[in-house]
């Protein structure tokens, strides 16, 4: 199996990243792995998408993702023009809201790119179609009121505050656009002093998400991996952690100094898994990291949900095999019935 991964910059992935874990492991099962920045995208004049893309040695096995990337990342790295042909999976994880000032063109490149390389028979994952709608955090309002909090989203200042008055408690305060924690605040039920600087600051930049605060919220939340519409699980073990947030920080997303702890996934959370498994399926989700409190959804990360390597760790079972495997059997259903079966479906099956 030949697999392109597609990363905001190479230069900037991190030892710890999923996506390097999963490029690392399949790199040593022989499979043939390259890397790409959104930034090395093309199109050629032959009509093929494609990228000059990086590869590891692949006569060499690395023993850990941070070996792997030093690999990569080293000027002894492999570089090659790669072409949608010579493609059998593009992974699209590069995350459009991590782009900073001046990449404005790299946030839908990814997207871009990826419905170009459909064209030529490459399964592309997640479906770049359905990722063009989930650019921002509305995407997030297409899937069932059961599993969101109350939520208004807003540039009106004054529906905010009254949105405030008729919660009685603390709300959360966000970006429409953005990930990662990012431009998160909590105004709490008897401080309503800060409300308008905040909106103000947040909606600068575009619509406000006013949202109920959930109390579990402060004991973090729960990162559940969804894979072809499950949860994913291998030898009886889910691949979920809890996220706890810094001390004084109601962020509980890794790279906003949270931490990792052990979970066990339970009832509700399996429930909340099948209420948003047909949407998933419908637009071709093929791996998405579910953020859970109590019995509510927070966010679905459906560009690069991270905390794969966390979790393997912590649970002493390697969840890259069942992703692995499954895109091996993607593969050999896609060879088998060419055009016959879309993108979305050989992403869900």
């Amino acid at each position: 199996m030949t697999i392109g991964f597609v990363v905001n910059n190479i230069k900037t992935e991190g030892p710890g990243y999923a996506t390097i874990f999963l490029a690392q492991c399949m790199h040593n099962l022989g499979h043939t792995v390259f890397l790409m920045g959104v930034g090395d995208l093309a199109y050629y004049p032959d009509g093929y998408m494609g990228a000059t893309a990086v590869q590891a040695d692949p006569k060499h096995k690395y023993k850990s993702p941070a070996t792997y990337l030093e690999a990569i990342q080293s000027e002894k790295a492999i570089t090659v023009r790669v072409t949608a042909p010579d493609l059998d999976v593009l992974m699209l994880r590069n995350d459009p809201s991590a782009e900073g000032e001046g990449r404005a063109w790299a946030q839908n490149a990814g997207i871009i790119f990826g419905q170009l390389a459909l064209r030529h028979g490459v399964i592309v994952l997640n479906d770049p179609t359905s990722l063009s709608d989930a650019v921002n955090k509305m995407y997030f309002q297409h899937f069932p009121e059961a599993v969101r909090p109350r939520t208004l989203i807003t540039r009106d200042k004054e529906e905010i505050k009254e949105f405030f008055r008729e919660q009685k408690n603390n709300i959360i305060l966000k970006p429409l656009q953005g990930s990662g924690g990012s431009g998160v605040f909590m105004v709490k039920k008897n401080d309503a002093t800060n409300l308008n600087q905040i909106v103000e600051a947040i909606s600068r930049d575009g619509y406000v998400i006013a949202q109920e605060y959930l109390p579990q919220a402060s004991e973090g939340d729960v990162r559940l991996f969804v894979v072809n519409g499950e949860a994913l699980q291998y030898k009886g073990k889910y691949c979920a952690m809890r996220r706890v947030g810094a001390k004084d920080d109601i962020r509980s997303n890794m790279h906003a100094g949270g931490s990792a702890q052990a979970v066990e996934v339970d009832q509700t959370m399996l429930d909340l898994v099948e209420l948003v498994r047909p949407k998933l399926i419908q637009d071709g989700m093929f791996m998405v990291g579910l953020d859970i409190v109590g019995d509510k959804l927070m966010e679905i990360n459906v560009f690069s949900p991270g905390g794969l390597s966390d979790i393997t760790e912590m649970k002493g079972v390697d969840f890259s095999v069942p992703i692995i495997e499954t895109l091996e059997r993607k593969v050999h259903y896609k060879k088998t019935y060419g055009v016959q079966i879309d993108n979305k479906t050989v992403a869900m099956i």
